[in-house]
Formats: C-alpha cells, sequence, structure tokens
C-alpha cells in the first residue's frame, strides 16, 4: 500500500519538536543575521514603433535609401591629393597633356590585367615616359540588380587599388580619370615619377 502524501506530526510529535527548539541554542550567534534588500527598479518600456496613418487601398510613397553605402570610385580618385605640379594637373584633367604611352585592358580578367599592368608602368617609367593612359572600360550594364547591389567594372575598381600598392605606387606619382577625349569614366590618366 503506497502513501499518498506527507503525513503530519501527532500532537506528540509537535509538542516534542517545540521543547527541542526552546532549548536549542544558535551555532555561530556572533554573526549577525544578513538582510538581504531587493531593490525592484522599474524597467524603461520599449518606445513604440511610430506607424504614420494610412488608409486601406492607399499607395505607398517609397521614401527607401538607395544602396550606395560606400563612394563611387570615381569619387574616390577625386578625394586623393595633387601630388605633382597644380598646373601640369590640371593641364592633364582638361585633357591638354598628351598620354605618351596606353595600355587597353577592357575586355580582360583579373588575372591577366594585373601582370599586364604591372608590365606597362614599370616599363614606362623605365623608358622615362611621365604620363600614361590606362583604359579600363566602364563594366556592363545590367538593368537588374536585385535585392544586394553589385559594382559595375571589375577593372575599373581595381586599377586604382594596384597603382596605389607595391611595386607600382613607387613610381606613380598621380592618378585621375581621363578626359573624355581620352576615353573619360573608362580610363586614368597615370602621372609616372621622375627616373632617379
Amino acid at each position: 500500500m503506497s502513501r499518498k502524501g506527507p503525513r503530519g506530526l501527532t500532537h506528540e510529535e509537535q509538542e516534542l519538536w517545540n521543547k527541542v527548539t526552546q532549548k536549542a541554542s544558535p551555532m555561530h550567534p556572533e554573526r549577525p543575521e544578513q538582510i538581504v534588500y531587493q531593490i525592484n527598479h522599474p524597467r524603461p518600456k520599449p518606445p513604440k514603433p511610430g506607424i504614420q496613418p494610412f488608409q486601406i487601398g492607399e499607395r505607398h510613397t517609397a521614401t527607401a535609401l538607395p544602396h550606395n553605402l560606400a563612394s563611387s570610385i570615381s569619387d574616390h580618385v577625386k578625394s586623393q591629393p595633387v601630388r605633382m605640379d597644380s598646373k601640369s594637373f590640371g593641364q592633364m584633367k582638361r585633357g591638354k597633356l598628351k598620354p605618351e604611352a596606353r595600355i587597353d585592358l577592357h575586355g580582360m580578367t583579373l588575372d591577366r590585367a594585373h601582370p599586364a599592368l604591372n608590365r606597362f608602368i614599370m616599363g614606362s617609367h623605365a623608358k622615362g615616359l611621365r604620363l600614361v593612359l590606362v583604359i579600363t572600360g566602364k563594366g556592363k550594364s545590367k538593368s537588374d540588380d536585385g535585392p544586394i547591389p553589385v559594382r559595375r567594372g571589375v577593372l575599373k575598381h581595381q586599377v586604382p587599388h594596384w597603382l596605389a600598392t607595391p611595386p607600382l605606387n613607387t613610381v606613380v606619382l598621380q592618378v585621375t580619370e581621363a578626359h573624355l577625349k581620352h576615353g573619360g569614366q573608362g580610363a586614368y590618366y597615370v602621372y609616372l615619377r621622375r627616373q632617379r
């Protein structure tokens, strides 16, 4: 036969327990009794989301910002400080200086374009040339970006980076977008340092 619940103390057992507790003394009387205080700070209520009033069937006006998080490569190249003679820089930007050599990387893959650019720039510097033209093309244009924006013109974005890193940065003095008559946004003027 199983028990269904705890058995309570009988009257005699309760009296015996009361006598024991009256005669018992605490084990550590010198310790003060610890009192724990709990302070309940009211939690701030989260702000309610601002929902604009609307009517059923009303058209939504798009307020989303474009997905352009990084500055364009044109803005990045334009923001570089001028390290060459300002008069010559102005003439170069207006297309008044004629490039002494050119390379067309348009249509090349990255693994072919990078070594070709290295050979061309280092070779031009070795020949004592000062202004060369690097044609990258503007990149293919697509009508649908989808939910994730994709940069166009891989070479257009990669070439300034290559020109600013070793070994080319040791011979390159200035990089800027070409004038329209030399290719515009699809090409770069590269002004080289003098030979030592």
